[in-house]
């Protein structure tokens, strides 16, 4: 493969995604989740629905804009962590870097709105939600040897995100970005200093 090549290779894989992200995206707000089919989606961004299935298993994977490069970067970047840094300024660099690209993209907004009135996308979100934190999980319990512990630093990061999201949604005039970082703040602080096991 000559130099170059290579590049100019995945820079068309991500525009083919992409494509094909915003086509699922803009029929499933036009004509509703469970309206739109794969043959839709796949002529609306100009590929066949072969290449369709080279990208995304199923179509609410395509309107959820799921992205498997997400997670690679996320496991490289726990793996690849120098010794001093800790576990949740990990996480917080891998919740920056995937809210920065769904920003970026400019869907935030629309696509959370759709998933909250689709029991199907909702569905679906959960159990890649749950997949990717299994996989996280075991990523960072092989960094910290803590199972217990990085499993819960992961879940409550993505849970810190996930809320952030939400209250962005209600309150506009906020920053997604600014909302997770207090979230990452009240987690690294202790939600609630004052809990005592078993008092009643």
């Amino acid at each position: 493969m000559r130099q170059g090549e290579g590049g100019l290779r995945e820079r068309k894989k991500l525009q083919t995604r992409a494509a094909l992200t915003e086509a699922a995206l803009r029929l499933a707000l036009e004509k509703g989740p469970e309206n739109v089919t794969v043959e839709e989606i796949a002529e609306a961004a100009d590929v066949s629905v072969r290449t369709f299935f080279n990208y995304f298993p199923h179509k609410e994977y395509a309107i959820l804009g799921r992205n498997p490069a997400h997670l690679e970067a996320a496991l490289e970047l726990i793996a690849t962590a120098p010794a001093e840094q800790s576990p949740l300024t990990t996480m917080w660099l891998i919740v920056h870097d995937v809210l920065r690209d769904l920003l970026s993209e400019g869907s935030l907004t629309r696509r959370g709105e759709l998933i909250m009135t689709s029991p199907s996308l909702l569905y679906h979100l959960m159990l890649s939600s749950i997949d990717d934190e299994r996989q996280l999980s075991a990523a960072m319990t092989e960094r910290i040897g803590d199972p217990l512990r990085a499993r819960l630093i992961v879940t409550a990061a993505g849970t810190a995100c996930r809320v952030a999201v939400e209250l962005h949604k209600t309150t506009p005039d906020s920053v997604p970005g600014e909302l997770v970082d207090q979230a990452f703040q009240l987690l690294a602080q202790g939600i609630d200093p004052d809990y005592q096991k078993g008092h009643s």
